[in-house]
C-alpha cells in the first residue's frame, strides 16, 4: 500500500499543482472562463482514460510515440501563449480577446498536462490484477487504498494551490502561474531533449567543458524529482503571500456587518492557505522519507553451496526439509551465477523450485517474510502451493528430476 501511495503521489503531484492552479486562473474571467476552464478539465480526464486504454489495450499507441506527441503539443501551445502574452503586453490589443486567447491556450496546456500524467496511474490497478489475479485478495485492496490515498493528497495540494492562487493580487498570480509554467516545461524540455538523443534526431554535442547533452540528459533523468520539488516550492510561496497579507489587512468598512464580513473573507483565506502548505509538507514527506521507506532494498538470504555433478545441482531432501526458502545457484561458463529458489511446499512432500526471477519482475528475487514468500520488486505475496507453475508474479519454471533422495 506504502509504495503505491508513494508512486502514485511522485506520478501526479506537479501535474495536479499545476493544474490547480490553471483551472482556477481560467475561471477568474468570469462565468465564460469558468465554463472553459471545466470543459479543458472534463476532456483532460476524458483524454486520460482514452490514451490509457491505446497504450496498454491496443498497440496503436506506444509511450515511446506518446511522449513525442506530448512534447510537440506541449511547446506549440506554451510558446503560443508566451510569444501572446509578450504581444499583447507590446500591443495592447483588445482586452476580451486577449482574455479569451489566453484562455484556450491555458486550457489546451491543462489537457496536455493531465492526459500525460494521469494514464500510467489509470493502468495501476490493472498492473496489480496482472499479478494478483483476483480483485478479492487482500493484496489487491490494500494497494489500490494506497492509490486512492495518493490521488486525494494531490487533489487536496492541487485544490488549495489553485484557491490559494487566486486570492493574490493580479500581478503575483500571474508571477506564480508563469513560474510553475516554466518549471514545468523545463522539466519537458529534458524529456524532449532525451527523447531526441535516444532517436539520434540530434548528435551529442559538448556544450562546455565536459558538459555535453547527453550529461544533460542523464543528469535529469536522474534527478527527475527536482522539478517536482521546484513545482512544490513554487506553490509554497502561494500560502505564504497570503499569510504576509493577511496580517495587513487595512480594507475599510462602514457598518460591523462589513467587518465581520472582511474577518470571514481572510480567515478562509488562511484556512486555504493551511491547508496549502500541509499537503505540501505531507508531499514532501511522502516523497523523501516514505519513499526511503517503500523501496528499501530488503537483503537476500545467501545462496546455500551445493555440488554440480555431471550438468546438474544436487540438492539433498535433507538441505530443503524445514520448509523456509532456500537459494541455490548454478555459475556457468562466464562467471554468471543463475540463482534458483526451492521451498518445501506446506503440508505435502512436493518441493516448488523455479529461477529467483520471474517474467514480470526480472531477476530482483524473492524472500521469505513471516512464512511467506514474497517478491523484492512489487511485495507480491507468493501462494507457496503455486510455486513451480507458470503465471503471475511465480518464479520462472526450471526442469528438475527427484532420485535417489
Amino acid at each position: 500500500m506504502l509504495k503505491y501511495f508513494v508512486d502514485t503521489t511522485e506520478a501526479l503531484l506537479s501535474a495536479a499543482l499545476l493544474t490547480g492552479m490553471l483551472y482556477f486562473f481560467i475561471g477568474t474571467s468570469g462565468r465564460k472562463g469558468k465554463v472553459f476552464a471545466l470543459i479543458g478539465l472534463l476532456a483532460g480526464l476524458i483524454g486520460a482514460g482514452t490514451v490509457a486504454y491505446l497504450k496498454n489495450g491496443t498497440k496503436l499507441l506506444t509511450s515511446s510515440k506518446w511522449n513525442e506527441i506530448v512534447m510537440i503539443l506541449f511547446f506549440i501551445a506554451l510558446g503560443a501563449l508566451v510569444l501572446f502574452w509578450i504581444g499583447s503586453a507590446l500591443r495592447k490589443p483588445i482586452p476580451k480577446v486577449s482574455e479569451w486567447i489566453s484562455c484556450i491556450m491555458l486550457c489546451i496546456i491543462m489537457i496536455i498536462t493531465i492526459t500525460y500524467a494521469l494514464p500510467d496511474v489509470l493502468v495501476y490497478p490493472y498492473s496489480i490484477l496482472l499479478v494478483e489475479k483476483s480483485v478479492l485478495s487482500t493484496a489487491f485492496i490494500f494497494k489500490v487504498i494506497g492509490i486512492l490515498f495518493g490521488i486525494i493528497l494531490v487533489f487536496l495540494a492541487g485544490l488549495s494551490a489553485g484557491k490559494g492562487l487566486i486570492r493574490l493580487d493580479a500581478g503575483k498570480m500571474m508571477l506564480m502561474l508563469s513560474l510553475a509554467l516554466g518549471m514545468n516545461g523545463l522539466r519537458q524540455l529534458t524529456v524532449c531533449l532525451r527523447i531526441m538523443l535516444t532517436k539520434k534526431i540530434i548528435q551529442n554535442h559538448k556544450l562546455f567543458g565536459d558538459v555535453s547533452l547527453f550529461k544533460i540528459a542523464q543528469f535529469s533523468s536522474n534527478h527527475d524529482n527536482w522539478f517536482i520539488f521546484g513545482i512544490m516550492i513554487i506553490s509554497a510561496f502561494i500560502p505564504v503571500l497570503i499569510w504576509i497579507k493577511s496580517r495587513h489587512v487595512n480594507e475599510p468598512y462602514k457598518t460591523p456587518a462589513e467587518k465581520r464580513k472582511i474577518l470571514k473573507k481572510w480567515l478562509v483565506n488562511k484556512r486555504w492557505a493551511g491547508l496549502a502548505m500541509a499537503c505540501l509538507v505531507l508531499s514532501l514527506l511522502n516523497l523523501t522519507e516514505l519513499k526511503a521507506i517503500a523501496n528499501r532494498e530488503v537483503e537476500l538470504s545467501p545462496v546455500e553451496d551445493a555440488p554440480v555433478v555431471d550438468g546438474n545441482v544436487e540438492i539433498t531432501f535433507e538441505m530443503v526439509e524445514d520448509g523456509h526458502l532456500h537459494r541455490f545457484a548454478y555459475t556457468t561458463e562466464n562467471n554468471i551465477a543463475v540463482r534458483f529458489i526451492v521451498i518445501k511446499k506446506p503440508n505435502s512432500s512436493s518441493y516448488g523450485i523455479g529461477l529467483d526471477a520471474c517474467d514480470i519482475c526480472g531477476e530482483t528475487g524473492y524472500y521469505e517474510k513471516d512464512g511467506q514468500v514474497v517478491c523484492n520488486l512489487c511485495d507480491v505475496v507468493m501462494n507457496i502451493n503455486t510455486i513451480g507453475f507458470k503465471g503471475g508474479c511465480n518464479p520462472i519454471v526450471i526442469p528438475y528430476s527427484i532420485e535417489n533422495g
